[in-house]
């Protein structure tokens, strides 16, 4: 391939089609699994599209998440801005110090700490959709529903109060916008880290039973996280634990709009088993980290043939990974019983696999069924021409949906 054949990375989805990834992604797949592509800085990396090859590589130590390391693939320039932080959070660190910073946090997420938390999370569920009620339609879905719910969930376990909710919202777009200038970058994480320190010095002197006061006390005391450590590590659970959860809330719902049969057994089924398939395969399908986790070389490695230098970027688009005909059959359609879903890369794979996919599982179970049940005639009041789609964000998914019941 030629300098100027290279494809700039993201890649465009299809015209018409707002749940499919780019197209390319297929061809890649079968002719082309491991591609150069040229990112916003005039770097190339490499994009390996299939399924394995993207499991392989993140269970593999000779691939770095430290975005500090030369060649690791930045998103954006504001997000380039922020990784030269003296306290990374474990997401941007690898083993022994990744792993030792995040058990820190494991026991916070685990199944049954979450499954604890699930009638409060059905609490909050229910006092947002009687807020939309009582509002009546019209309503934009984002704001009334999909946004609040998982920031008042995550803020409820960290322990940020309600009142506060506004700041770290501003902040947490800004730092999840790519076109965020480094400037608003640094801003942004500056108001949020001034705000999540402030709030440590009052958990210190007056414990209260939720994740900051735990961790003030139990970890931050003892010398095992500094406070820098724990600012930076609470601004990655504050913003990835409602952005995510937010985005497939929306996305999710207007998926099954779109296909009213299987919209119905969600709606309608009492089997917890069937529902969390539902949300296994919305994942799955929809897989809103579209723009691909980010990996460097710190050996020369053979994928596919292909040999990755050290010092060489990767980018793994798991949504290209979730659509791999050899791993998942009729993968571009929907199937809310798919069997052997749970393989899926929406919350990665390997030692980084996202930690709080148990709070977000158990957020969607909750949220889609409520939503449907409580607006059974629930529909979009715009064609999807006319929203607009986060082509601009870290996260997949749209800034609003107009509905009504």
């Amino acid at each position: 391939m030629t300098e100027t054949a290279i494809p700039t990375f993201p890649l465009s989805r299809a015209s018409g089609c707002p749940f499919d990834p780019p197209p390319q992604y297929a061809t890649m797949r079968e002719e082309a699994p491991v591609s150069p592509v040229r990112l916003w800085n005039g770097q190339i990396a490499w994009i390996l599209t299939r399924y394995e090859d993207q499991r392989a590589v993140l269970a593999d130590p000779r691939f770095s998440s430290d975005a500090t390391r030369p060649g690791h693939p930045s998103q954006s320039p504001g997000i380039s801005a922020r990784r030269h932080t003296a306290t990374p959070p474990f997401i941007v660190q690898d083993d022994p110090d990744h792993n030792r910073n995040r058990r820190m946090f494991t026991a916070h997420f685990t199944v049954k700490r979450i499954a604890a938390m699930k009638p409060r999370i059905q609490h909050i569920i229910d006092t947002l959709l009687d807020g939309m009620e009582a509002a009546g339609p019209p309503a934009d879905l984002v704001r009334a529903f999909a946004l609040p719910m998982p920031s008042l969930v995550i803020s409820e376990l960290l322990g940020v109060p309600q009142k506060d909710h506004g700041l770290f919202q501003r902040a947490a777009r800004a730092l999840v916008t790519l076109d965020s200038t480094p400037e608003q970058s640094r801003n942004a994480a500056g108001e949020l880290a001034d705000y999540l320190s402030t709030l440590i010095t009052v958990k210190d002197s007056d414990p209260a039973d939720d994740l900051l006061s735990a961790l003030v006390v139990e970890r931050m005391r003892t010398g095992e996280l500094s406070r820098g450590q724990l600012v930076e590590n609470a601004v990655l659970l504050l913003v990835a634990g409602h952005e995510t959860t937010a985005n497939m809330t929306t996305l999710g719902t207007l998926a099954l709009l779109h296909h009213p049969e299987q919209l119905a057994v969600v709606r309608d089924s009492d089997d917890p088993a069937r529902i969390a398939t539902a949300v296994e395969e919305l994942l799955r399908y929809l897989t809103i980290t579209h723009s691909g986790r980010r990996r460097v070389a710190v050996e020369d490695v053979e994928i596919a043939g292909t040999v990755i230098h050290a010092g060489e970027g990767v980018i793994l688009p798991n949504d290209s990974a979730n659509r791999d005909e050899s791993v998942f059959t009729d993968p571009d359609r929907l199937d809310i019983d798919r069997p052997g879903v749970r393989r899926h890369m929406a919350f990665g794979h390997g030692t980084h696999q996202c930690l709080g996919q148990n709070l977000a599982r158990a957020e969607l179970q909750l949220a889609y069924p409520a939503l449907l049940r409580r607006f059974p005639k629930l529909h979009t009041t715009v064609p999807d021409d006319q929203l607009r789609f986060k082509e601009d964000m870290l996260v997949y998914g749209v800034h609003e949906l107009p509905v009504a019941w």
